[in-house]
Order: structure tokens, then sequence, then C-alpha cells
């Protein structure tokens, strides 16, 4: 990549400070982010069925292979009841397809862009080289299109450019875990995320089915996100350029970040999900661009602590926790078990979201319909992996996130200056442990490309209670500082290292380093 300066875009105001506070969609904690609120009539809660996104199916396979082709395209969904929404979609749909991988066996998706724009594709938490990992100017442009209304930008220029479409090879030589894709093309994240290109990609392993957990029917992926609706049914989203194709980022007025007012989960509007009076397990995501949740089930079980946590955002933990609540940034994710059998046949219980109020403090609701005969069960002893020793590391850096600046330009920056695709800011040797330090003026949700981290340390203190496990991505409050352990292995290359409220991410907030 030849050397450049990043084109400089969020002329903006600068607000109090602090992390803003949502009191237009009732939110009664702090959060990094601005509401855009719908300009049409909403659908009362509770009204339509929790949608499952369908398995996708390889097009061959071959003895250490599975290949698919997934097409990018825009098309129609219904969202809200009676309404067309224009969507960019994973094979036209949002959420993308669902992608079941094992764990050592090769995978390897071919991505066909007939959208009208460059897209890039980001396996989140995936192990993955760095040909494959969604550096953001490594571009897939449109099948349709004419090259050189692209190449005149000299970021796009400089990166891996495919034509129409390309393979991103997975090796997968990691941990069962529950993933996400979605796209990373720099500048332009959050609004290509916003209009739908997210989906689940789930790794299997032997060890994870040994285990008696709930399957089949009765696990469930739940994708929570938050979005707001113009007066014909569109999303509305504040971006410079409506078209995503030449100036980046959104109105001076959103660059905390963007909440809207509709819940919706697996793409459904505060949707119904039937159980029976069994366990089940659910792998919950939040895909919101900025939002935080306070996951709490209403009514609590008698005996309370709902949540049986089994795993984290790089698979299963130890041994299983227990939670009365989850808290959960953008990207991260929890697998947790549920059992439906403390209530009666005919009960609701509803999930919700103690970080907002009104409709923003509900997410979904869930339907006890019946008994039936459960077999499953939780063990005292789910996995085993090394915990990771902070005193054998041969590095130690230190990463702050906060308001930056480039010129006249304010944007988000990390130590100080914005993302640079040709800028290397460390050279992390494979194999070495190193403990990194992220620092925070406000809400960060802080992820790590290539290899996951253990959480050490949240200030003078020991691991919060959401920080168990391998992560890839840790919330990092306000006037915080996380410390992390982490071991990047298998693969030389670019990798990223970023703020996860999208909206940061696209004004600045991404850092590269070079695998060495």
């Amino acid at each position: 990549m030849k050397n450049m300066t990043r084109r400089r875009f969020m002329g903006l105001a600068v607000g109090s400070g602090a992390a803003a506070v949502l009191a237009g969609c009732g939110v009664r904690t702090a959060q990094t982010a601005e509401l855009v609120a719908s300009e049409l009539p909403l659908p009362e809660p509770f009204g339509v069925p929790l949608p499952i996104p369908p398995v996708k199916r390889p097009i061959r396979t071959d003895g250490t292979t599975d290949y698919y082709e997934i097409q990018q395209q825009e098309d129609v969904a219904q969202i809200l009841p009676g309404l067309d929404t224009q969507i960019m979609g994973y094979d036209g749909i949002f959420p993308g397809p669902t992608i079941e991988s094992r764990s050592g066996r090769r995978t390897v998706v071919r991505h066909v862009n007939k959208l009208a724009i460059p897209i890039a594709v980001h396996l989140h938490g995936g192990h993955t080289p760095a040909a494959s990992d969604g550096y953001p100017i490594d571009l897939v442009l449109p099948v349709n299109g004419d090259p050189h209304e692209w190449h005149h930008n000299e970021h796009i220029a400089a990166g891996d450019l495919s034509e129409g479409s390309r393979d991103y090879v997975y090796p997968l030589e990691q941990r069962a875990a529950t993933l996400w894709y979605h796209d990373h093309r720099m500048d332009f994240t959050g609004p290509a995320v916003y209009r739908g290109l997210a989906g689940f990609h789930l790794v299997r392993d032997d060890e994870e089915d040994a285990l008696p957990l709930p399957r089949g029917e009765r696990e469930i992926p739940l994708m929570i996100t938050d979005r707001a609706f113009s007066e014909d049914g569109n999303f509305r989203y504040p971006s410079n350029d409506p078209t995503l194709k030449h100036e980046p980022g959104v109105a001076d007025s959103h660059m905390e970040g963007v909440v809207g007012d509709v819940m919706l989960v697996n793409g459904a509007p505060w949707p119904v999900l039937e159980v029976a009076a069994v366990q089940y397990r659910l792998r919950i995501l939040n895909a919101s661009n900025a939002r935080r949740y306070g996951l709490v089930l209403d009514p609590a079980p008698a005996g309370g602590r709902p949540f049986v946590q089994i795993g984290s955002d790089g698979g299963l933990l130890p041994s299983p926790i227990r939670h009365e609540t989850i808290d959960i940034a953008p990207a991260e994710r929890f697998d947790v078990v549920v059992d439906f059998s403390a209530y009666a046949p005919g009960e609701y219980v509803t999930l919700i979201n103690r970080l907002g109020s009104g409709r923003m403090g509900s997410v979904m609701r869930f339907q006890v319909t019946r008994r039936e005969k459960d077999d499953s069960q939780v063990p005292d002893r789910l996995a085993e992996y090394d915990q990771l020793d902070p005193a054998r590391a041969k590095v130690r850096r230190v990463w702050r996130f906060t308001r930056g600046r480039a010129g006249s330009h304010l944007g988000w920056a990390i130590n100080g200056r914005m993302f640079d695709p040709a800028r290397m800011d460390a050279q992390p040797r494979l194999g070495d442990l190193e403990v990194w330090r992220f620092g925070t003026d406000l809400h960060h949700p802080v992820h790590v490309h290539l290899s996951p981290f253990q959480v050490i340390a949240r200030g003078l203190r020991g691991p919060g209670p959401f920080d168990s496990g391998w992560k890839d991505t840790v919330d990092v409050r306000p006037a915080e500082h996380v410390d992390v352990a982490v071991r990047f292995t298998d693969y030389q290359g670019p990798f990223l290292m970023h703020c996860h409220n999208l909206e940061h991410e696209d004004m600045g907030m991404m850092s590269a380093f070079q695998t060495v």
C-alpha cells in the first residue's frame, strides 16, 4: 500500500464531551450515541413471530473444504407490518443467511457484489488470514459497475481490489463459537450494516457437540439491533451521502453514534417466540451500531439469575456463570441457557432492556405454550483452555480512545491519530504474549481482529462480571481502562483494532497493526 493522507470529513461542533444521555428514547443510563426518531407510527410490540435466519447450504464440498456463494444485493423486506423497506442484504435478506462450519474444516465464501457500491466482508471473531479478513480498503467492486468510477479514489486504488466477486478463505482453526459477518468498507461500515449487511456464522466442534446442551429447535440465534424508519418505510440514517458512494460520515449531530427507536430481533420488531417449558440455548449478538443493552427477564423465575452463561465471543467458558442481567455492547456475543420450566404454560416472559424505557425498554417476548420432555443439561465443566499469564508478556502497549482532530476537523482517534490504512501503529510478533491497555473518554466497545484476548483487569480491579472467557470485543466505559492479554498466531499481515461503535469507526477510530 502506498502512503496517503486519509480524507478528513467530520467538520462538526463539539458537544458536552460527556456520554450523550438519550432522553428522547428514555435511556436512563449514559450511552455514547444520539437518537434518530422514526417518522411514521410504530407497531405495537409483540405482534409478530420471531424469524430464524435460514441456514446456508454449500454449493459444493470436497475432502477439506465447504464452498458457499452469497449475493450481496438490494431487495425489499417487510420489517414493519404492511410496509416495504429497501435493504442491502446478503442474498437479499436481513439478517443474512447463517453459515455453519466445523472447526478445522476450511470454508470458502464467494461474495458477489450486485450492489451499486464497493463492499468488504469481515468475519467478526474469525481467526483469518489477512487477505480474507476484510481490510477496509481491500474491496469488491460492483459486478455491473464501471471500475474507473472508483480508481480515482486514492484509498480505494491503494487496496487489493476485486471486480464483481471475491473468495474469502476461512481455515477456521479455532474453537466452536458464535461469529458473525458484516460489511467493513472504510468510512461506510455504519450505514452498510444499518441497511442490512450482517449475518451469523456459527463454528461447531467435537468438544461442544459432546455436551448435553440444548440443540436443534432449542438453539436460537438472536441478532438484536435498533433502527429508525422514514415516512416511506425505509431505514432512516443520517448519512452525509445517502448513496454511500462518495462523501463519508454522518450528520454533525450524530457523530456520537446512531441509535433508533425500533427494536429488531432477527430483523423483526419486538417479536414473540413460542417456547416449551424446557431449556433453550440463546446465542445473543448485539449487532447495533452504537446501542448498549442491559438484558433482564421479566418476570424473573423463582431463585433469580435466569441467564446461565456458557459462552462468550470466543466460545465456551470453562464453567457456566449465572447472571441476573447481561450487559452487552455492540459486537459482543453472549451464549446463554434459559430454563423455561420455571414458568407455567400460558405465561409470557419478556426480555427487558434495563438501559432503555418506553418501547425501547423491551426487546422481545417468549410465550410458554407447552410442557415437553427435556434431556438437556448444563454441565459444571464446559471446556478446557489455558489462562494467559500477563506476567509473561513481552510487550505492553497503551491505546487511548478519544475525540480526535485532523487540522480543523473533529472525529475520533486512537492515541491522538485518526485511521490511515497505510500506517501500521504496532508490529506484534506472532507467538509473543502482549498486554494491551485500552483507555477511553466515553463508551467505546473495542474490537481486535485476528486473535482473541482475555480480560485481566478493569482499572485497579480484576475482570468485570461480563468479561469471562475468550473475547474479541470488550466494553470500555467512560474514563476507564481495561487491560487484556493477547497472543497473535499463525498469520502475518495487516489487521485492525478499532471501536465497534460504527460511527466512531467510520470517523477515524481504527488502528492498523502488522503481525510479523
